[in-house]
């Protein structure tokens, strides 16, 4: 009986971020032969491979919004509120093929990926233009998707880094930002900061940015039955933005709620992910 839930659930996961062919996808990343970009012991097949991306990538999310720039190409371009889950299942496979996929896969990944970067241009309602392949865009792109899944790890991991584990990873996750066309991206916790920090006069929170926080947040597309569920993660996910991001996103901290029951209940939750999908082992 629990093994049925368990496999039923594990499945129904897998689905949901790998799409229909993830089972295809995933031989093919973990069983075809050749060198790889990381080697088995890289921090970075350990953080990617963890349940708490499930609320990192929905952090990362949240603050990149906040770049003006970005989120005026992913609203006009990236079809994230007509095709959320396909996005989604593009931004894992793009993730688990660079990480644990041959080299010659994972940089025909990034190859497509910046083919679609080059294509992908317009101008803000401000009438500011903004390219996809720009390198500033892309490095802030880069950043707070690396320090959100970093954060998401160090509170909700199976087996959180030590100080040094989390600068290899902030190193390995360059190789791949270099490949996208990031120039001289952090390789240590401490640039990682520094570059973020870089960022924050460019940073607000537009209309368009509030738009996609009430729907990742109060409106995705799912079935009833699991928005609790979902709700939970979402949750989590905003206690790991820095209070700056917070702040713009009108997005009030709650000290109290927050210690005593999002984040057991982030924990409970990643918990809960890893259990179901751990049959599989290998994942996108």
């Amino acid at each position: 009986m629990l093994t049925g839930v368990r496999e039923q659930l594990g499945q129904a996961l897998f689905r949901r971020v790998a799409g229909p062919g993830g089972p295809a996808t995933r031989a093919r990343i973990h069983h075809t032969p050749g060198p790889r970009w990381f080697g088995p012991d890289r921090p970075i097949r350990t953080v990617h491979g963890d349940a708490s991306m499930f609320i990192g990538e929905l952090t990362a999310l949240l603050l990149q919004s906040l770049h003006p720039l970005a989120m005026a190409a992913v609203a006009g371009h990236s079809g994230f509120r007509g095709d959320p889950w396909g996005r989604l299942q593009r931004t894992s496979t793009f993730l688990a093929v660079t990480t644990y996929g041959t080299a010659a896969d994972a940089q025909q990944a990034v190859d497509h990926v910046r083919g679609i970067h080059e294509r992908i241009r317009g101008t803000t309602g401000d009438g500011v233009p903004y390219h996809a392949a720009d390198p500033h865009l892309l490095g802030w792109v880069h950043a707070a998707e690396t320090d959100s899944f970093l954060r998401a790890h160090e509170r909700y991991g199976a087996r959180p880094l030590d100080a040094a584990g989390y600068d290899a990873y902030v190193a390995d996750t360059a190789r791949v930002a270099e490949a996208l066309g990031v120039v001289d991206p952090p390789r240590d916790r401490g640039e990682l900061a520094e570059r973020l920090a870089v960022y924050r006069p460019e940073l607000r929170a537009t209309p368009e940015a509030r738009a996609a926080a009430r729907f990742l947040l109060l409106r995705p597309p799912l079935p009833l039955a699991v928005r609790p569920f979902y709700g939970g993660l979402a949750a989590n996910a905003v206690t790991l933005l820095p209070p700056w991001a917070r702040g713009l996103l009108w997005l009030p901290r709650v000290p109290v709620v927050e210690d005593l029951a999002v984040r057991p209940t982030g924990r409970a939750l990643t918990r809960t992910i890893r259990w179901a999908m751990a049959p599989a082992r290998e994942q996108i």
